[in-house]
């Protein structure tokens, strides 16, 4: 045995003393401390800072003062992020909370990091070779989100989609929204494919070049809540206020815009960043046990928001 394994086991070695019931209890007990590492795509994004308050609210409740939590961005870039799964395993964490830039482009680093006895929990969006999964249901995020769009523009009329970076979590929004919106046949979608990035300064952007575009637009889907606070300022900017903006996300920010007389956002399908980072720790802890998981994977429904229900809209 060496002096690193026997140092960390001694005292359960000695509990052996009293009988084998005993030293298989004490093996039995879970870990003292609990390190985790946070990859989350854009730190820029309130939602993510979020995510990595609640990891590291579960791991206090877990472990008390012994919790670590080291967050990193990958700002999208898969790179970046294979490197900061090899970092986290370097830094010696017991598990690894992983927002993935792309779906199946960190199997080898995941199948690195869990062979050194490391959990990995794909949060938010998918990984491919993740022990397990939490994220919004983001397909019934996205029908919600449009139902209401076709409700409030009577079936009819020009919509456009803001959309985002191609995982999985906002490529099945759209979807969504567009199977919703594919019922009414006196909707168009004008654009599906413009990419936000997900924040206000893309939102802008991008909606800025649309409504250049498209001299009338009754609604607009947005893939989160950055995106739609960036294409009501396009608006302004334009002096075109004629249509409505829908998104998901549920960022305290947008329910307070929603009170406000003028604003053109009128709903969000709520995500809980705090309750899906907490579901994942408490998952990867079970895991560190050697207990096995009642699912793989975790579905949070998301629930619309809109000025008629956001004074009592629980937020993030």
């Amino acid at each position: 045995m060496s002096i690193m394994i026997y140092k960390k086991y001694a005292p359960l070695l000695l509990a052996c003393a009293v009988g084998m019931g005993t030293c298989f209890h004490a093996l039995a007990e879970p870990p003292a401390r609990l390190k985790i590492g946070v990859s989350v795509s854009d730190l820029g994004n309130p939602f993510f800072a979020r995510i990595a308050q609640g990891a590291k609210a579960k791991a206090q409740e877990l472990v008390g003062d012994n919790a670590e939590v080291i967050l990193v961005s990958s700002a999208y870039d898969v790179e970046r992020q294979r490197r900061q799964i090899d970092q986290f395993v370097s830094q010696r964490v017991d598990m690894i909370l992983l927002s993935a830039a792309v779906y199946d482009a960190f199997e080898e680093a995941i199948a690195r990091a869990q062979q050194a006895g490391v959990k990995v929990l794909a949060v938010d969006v998918n990984a491919a070779g993740a022990d397990a999964t939490v994220t919004t249901n983001n397909p019934q995020a996205g029908e919600i989100a449009c139902q209401y769009i076709a409700e409030q523009i009577n079936g009819a009329g020009n919509v456009v989609i803001l959309n985002g970076p191609q995982v999985s979590s906002i490529i099945e929004r759209v979807q969504g929204c567009e199977t919703v919106l594919a019922d009414y046949p006196d909707i168009t979608i004008l654009s599906d494919d413009r990419n936000s990035g997900g924040s206000r300064e893309g939102g802008l952007e991008m909606m800025t070049h649309l409504l250049m575009i498209y001299p009338h637009i009754d609604a607009v889907f947005t893939i989160n809540d950055p995106a739609a606070l960036g294409a009501e300022v396009a608006a302004q900017q334009s002096g075109r206020d004629e249509f409505i903006i829908v998104s998901v996300d549920g960022a305290p920010s947008v329910i307070e815009a929603m009170s406000q007389p003028n604003t053109l956002i009128r709903g969000t399908a709520t995500q809980s960043p705090t309750q899906m980072a907490k579901k994942a720790v408490e998952m990867g802890y079970e895991l560190m046990q050697g207990h096995t998981l009642e699912t793989n994977e975790v579905l949070i429904p998301a629930v619309l928001i809109t000025p008629e229900n956001n004074k009592s809209a629980k937020t993030w």
